[in-house]
């Protein structure tokens, strides 16, 4: 947690069995990727509504974490021995739930609703 106690995520560890592997490094891409997509939604990202309208228009009104906020991620594949499978959003999928456990982790704080930004002022 910030100084302002806002959570600053610095490294992220997974770990995906896929099945075979056939390109690794296109597999590590895809976890990369989806765990900075997953925590740009987690950690600030909203739709928000007035007047009936969403206010939000494009990805300059929904930005994503850029690359000074984003963690270093680590992507570990798991040997075996199974046909290929998808990859798909895995690390999307699943990086709101690790984030919302850390911050209790670290601040004794149950995080319920997303984005975390707005749980954590309340």
């Amino acid at each position: 947690m910030d100084h302002d106690g806002q959570p600053r995520v610095e490294r992220v560890v997974c770990a995906l069995d896929c099945g075979q592997v056939v390109n690794p490094d296109t597999v590590r891409a895809q976890l990369e990727g989806g765990v900075t997509f997953g925590l740009s939604a987690a950690l600030g990202n909203e739709i928000t509504i007035a007047n009936g309208r969403v206010q939000q228009s494009n990805f300059n009104d929904f930005p994503s974490l850029r690359m000074p906020a984003a963690p270093r991620v680590e992507a570990h594949l798991v040997a075996s021995g199974e046909g290929p499978g998808g990859v798909g959003e895995t690390g999307t999928a699943c990086v709101a739930a690790a984030l919302c456990n850390a911050i209790y982790a670290a601040s004794g704080k149950r995080i319920r609703t997303l984005p975390v930004s707005r749980a954590l002022r309340a």
